[in-house]
């Protein structure tokens, strides 16, 4: 037996390679699938069965394209209506996979339809156990999501149907069954998971407050939907497009990558009102770059980020990126059901200069100068980072502006004042400035390095444990 978890940390998630006797199991699998059909040709083995713990939100999942190259069965748990063909597991329901065997255990509560799939090995001993958005290391899903899809379900029903699903169908495992979830640290699928990827049941039961067995359902309901963020716009768009299928990938790529000189891409923008997105590095988009654009460094969560704040998943998009990664920033955008790029500069940047068009540029300064500027000027502090960051630590007399809420916090801006901004290490606070310096706000300078670096200024001067401010009124100096 084999089992392989294929971690993509942009995405914070975790698919599984499943292998007995010849037969493979594919679970939760991403868009590109090639690889998972590679790797069963090496291992001289055929793929089976694709299971899918749930209709996935934060991404779109890879089964019809890997149900079509190999014809094998999905497999959705109850009460799943997908429009395409599936096989709808009943509780319990055994598969057979070469010398193991997969059980389906319903457990709603995320969504309704989520399963979780327990493996036994050959000799019938449970193994481990392929929560899904159920269970994650050291948290649980969040209940909010199907109930944007089904008005008869609210947040306090969820939660209350995960409750059960924990306590009746996963906590009286044994303690030495591996827990494999869907996700880890940085997925907005939940609140405050682990950034390890795995764990026994056992060390979950004694570390996440959800398996407490003392918790009474009330207790566990109204933590579980305490301080929830709103989630990402495409979160419902992903899943109608695991549910009702979608274009295949090769496709997508197909049309993405047309190569345009810089006069083409000028025509195509214009013609079709695209967003210019800009993957490079935040410092080296703040050295150059084309008037308008946005940027979203592919090193960074970069699909989360995109899905976040680009609220319409039918935009069409051109991209701009150092030469050779383009087909990677087409690929992860199609991961996240942003279909319609359209193409890409030619030779990148330096195309686009030595062809004489206007390039544009943002001011950005190094911890140790901002610290200069803050004690100096009369200047502005935005901190873009998260509420939670924001209470924990932050530089005195900054003002609250968090990035997943830009068109609130872009509120809280003047444009005729000047504004240093951070994040906690440059990638948020470049997203923030480049989107806000496309709508016309030129008084931004951005802080290289972040919160991380600032830090670690002499004499910079924080506050620690504070409630996070919304204004310059409130702005939470001491």
């Amino acid at each position: 037996m084999k089992v392989e978890q294929i971690y993509t940390g942009c995405l914070a998630q975790g698919a599984y390679y499943i292998e007995s006797n010849g037969e493979v199991a594919i679970i939760d699998p991403l868009r590109e699938t090639q690889s998972y059909v590679d790797q069963a040709e090496k291992d001289g083995a055929k793929i089976k069965y694709i299971f899918e713990t749930h209709f996935h939100a934060d991404f779109v999942s890879g089964h019809i394209d890997l149900a079509q190259k190999t014809g094998a069965t999905i497999i959705y748990g109850p009460t799943a209506n997908p429009s395409f063909d599936a096989h709808i597991a009943t509780d319990q329901e055994v598969f057979q996979l070469g010398n193991i065997t997969i059980t389906a255990l319903h457990t709603p509560g995320h969504t309704m339809e989520s399963t979780t799939y327990l493996l036994k090995d050959e000799n019938g001993v449970d193994k481990m156990i392929f929560t899904g958005d159920t269970l994650f290391i050291g948290d649980v899903g969040r209940p909010d999501l199907a109930q944007k899809l089904d008005t008869d379900l609210t947040q306090e029903k969820l939660a209350g149907y995960l409750y059960d699903s924990l306590r009746e169908k996963i906590m009286p495992l044994a303690n030495d069954v591996i827990v494999y979830p869907a996700h880890g640290a940085g997925s907005a699928c939940g609140k405050n998971m682990s950034k390890e990827t795995f764990d026994t049941l056992g060390h979950q039961k004694e570390v996440n407050y959800a398996l407490n067995p003392s918790l009474t359902k009330e207790e566990f309901v109204n933590e579980l939907i305490s301080g929830l963020m709103p989630p990402p716009f495409y979160f419902p768009e992903n899943v109608m497009l695991n549910k009702g299928g979608y274009e295949s990938l090769e496709i997508v790529k197909e049309r993405g990558s047309r190569a345009l000189t810089p006069d083409e891409f000028i025509q195509v923008a214009e013609e079709t009102n695209a967003l210019i997105l800009d993957v490079r590095d935040p410092q080296i988009f703040a050295a150059g770059f084309i008037p308008g654009a946005i940027n979203i460094g592919i090193k960074g969560q970069f699909a989360p980020w995109v899905g976040t704040l680009i609220t319409d998943i039918k935009q069409p998009i051109l991209i701009v990126a150092e030469e050779g990664i383009e087909q990677e920033a087409i690929t992860r955008l199609a991961r996240v059901g942003y279909d319609n790029t359209i193409g890409f500069l030619k030779g990148g940047i330096e195309a686009w200069i030595e062809a004489r068009k206007d390039v544009d540029e943002i001011v950005s300064v190094s911890p140790e100068e901002f610290v200069e500027l803050a004690e100096e000027t009369e200047l502005n502090i935005l901190d873009v980072r998260k509420p939670g960051e924001f209470a924990g630590s932050h530089v005195e007399g900054a003002i609250t502006a968090p990035l997943d809420f830009i068109n609130e916090s872009m509120k809280l801006i003047d444009p005729e004042e000047t504004y240093l901004v951070h994040c906690a290490g440059g990638y948020r606070s470049m997203i923030f400035t480049s989107i806000l310096r496309a709508r016309g706000y030129e008084n931004l300078i951005d802080v290289a390095g972040g919160f991380g670096k600032i830090k670690e200024v002499d004499g910079v001067k924080l506050v620690d444990g504070t409630t996070p401010c919304s204004s310059k009124e409130n702005s939470c100096s001491i």
